[in-house]
């Protein structure tokens, strides 16, 4: 068995939607990055990523290749299950935890498992997604931007 953790941070922009989990949720603001943005599977990918050794989510969807704009995050988390697979590894759970004052995202939680969980071809209670907020402090605090946090358990496949 090996652990890893991932962490990732968007700010938010405006006139993007809000893509968590790989699901669309209502806000008045999307988050800023070269892919959908959704830093939810970006913590999870470099979670399942970083377990294995391996380099994180940067090296193997570079910010500066225009071929992969606005890819969704949902794709990457499937590289990460393909990468697994090709060296060996199962993915046994990931768990991730979202940092933001707002959108209240709970609701979306058993959407957000399913797509995940479909993306990394596990199971859905094989993934646990959480919330919280920063009560006020930082640049979350401020609804500047959402963080996550992600752990990922694989495993030897014999």
């Amino acid at each position: 068995m090996r652990v890893g953790i991932g962490y990732d941070v968007h700010p938010f922009q405006e006139g993007r939607p809000l893509v968590l989990g790989g699901v669309t949720i209502p806000h008045s603001r999307g988050l800023k990055g070269h892919s959908d943005a959704d830093v939810l599977a970006h913590a999870i990918a470099d979670a399942i990523l970083g377990a294995m050794g391996e380099p994180d989510i940067g090296y193997w969807f570079p910010p500066t290749d225009p071929s992969i704009e606005g890819i969704s995050s949902m794709k990457i988390l499937e590289k990460c299950a393909q990468i697994a697979a090709e060296k060996g590894y199962a993915i046994e759970n990931v768990d991730a935890s979202l940092i933001a004052e707002a959108p209240k995202v709970m609701k979306h939680a058993p959407a957000m498992k399913q797509h995940i969980a479909t993306a990394l071809g596990i199971q859905p209670d094989q993934v646990g997604v959480k919330a919280t907020t920063n009560e006020k402090l930082g640049f979350v605090g401020r609804e500047e931007g959402i963080a996550a946090m992600a752990v990922a358990c694989v495993s030897r496949r014999s």
